[in-house]
């Protein structure tokens, strides 16, 4: 029996690859992918605070639109307080929605990352040429925007289709965060050259802990310090990449924020042994040290 492959990349044991280490001698790098999305009224897809009604769903619309309007500026505060950076991963509607929020993100020198036009749709239900307008009115908008072309992309949804890398390679783009298979980068094979996964976490992630499963506000941030201890005692061995995945309409929440805070202080109090970054910054120090 021969089962169906992607091709992208070989399997390989993270207990057996060759030694690197961050900047400064660092071993474990942290970093805050923050998304910030925009959703079509009356239609497309959406979390759900609770199971949505008939269309126009004001609850579930209007609970998303509170992290654009509150959660995602409590945030701020609180990653400046912390002196933490943050990876923005954007819908390019946010532009048009809330373009004082990508501004204080733009003041804050954050990287802005692509993350489709907006969280209403897959880009893997679409063709091949459909998925490639998506990419590019997406990319430019941000260009545009931020006087560069971003250097990494998250899907909507992390929806794929079966060329999706194919069509962030040829677009230009350094990195994807959609493939959350490893602790470490992993180069990925395409049609238009290598392409860099960089770890995505779908465990520290706000959307399945808080809205897929359940957890509270203190088990999400257990949940990080457990996973930030144990990976900063694994990466004495080998350099590590932990990420944590932030929706303000979730987290903005303020007991969830509040809880959270504590959670990114007791990394922040690590400062010293660990590299504090971005994706595109890993990105960029793994691309120079392994060359695909």
């Amino acid at each position: 029996m021969s089962l169906k492959t992607h091709g992208r990349y070989d399997y390989s044991p993270i207990t057996d690859r060759p030694d690197f280490t961050w900047p400064g001698g660092k071993r474990l790098a942290v970093y805050l992918g923050v998304n910030l999305e925009h959703f079509a009224f009356g239609e497309g897809l959406g979390a759900e605070l609770a199971p949505g009604g008939p269309q126009p769903d004001i609850l579930n619309h209007a609970w998303r639109d509170y992290g654009n309007r509150v959660g995602a500026w409590r945030l701020i505060e609180m990653l400046d307080a912390l002196d933490l950076p943050a990876t923005v991963l954007a819908n390019s509607e946010m532009y048009d929605h809330a373009p004082e929020l990508m501004a204080a993100h733009r003041t804050r020198g954050d990287e802005i990352a692509g993350h489709g036009r907006s969280n209403s749709e897959r880009q893997g239900t679409l063709d091949a040429a459909a998925e490639r307008a998506l990419i590019r009115e997406a990319t430019e908008t941000l260009a545009r925007a931020e006087g560069k072309a971003p250097q990494g992309w998250l899907s909507p949804w992390i929806s794929e289709s079966p060329v999706t890398p194919d069509l962030l390679a040829e677009a230009g783009y350094g990195y994807t965060l959609n493939w959350c298979m490893d602790d470490q980068p992993v180069w990925m094979r395409t049609a238009h050259g290598p392409l860099l996964a960089v770890p995505y976490p779908q465990e520290l992630n706000d959307i399945p802990a808080i809205v897929g499963r359940k957890d509270s506000a203190e088990t999400f941030a257990r949940m990080i310090v457990e996973n930030f201890d144990e990976m900063l005692d694994q990466s004495a061995r080998q350099s590590l990449v932990m990420g944590i995945a932030l929706h303000p309409y979730i987290v903005g929440q303020p007991y969830r924020l509040r809880a959270l805070r504590r959670a990114l202080a007791h990394i922040a109090g690590h400062r010293d042994r660990i590299w504090i970054t971005t994706a595109g910054a890993i990105c960029e120090s793994f691309a120079a040290q392994r060359p695909a």
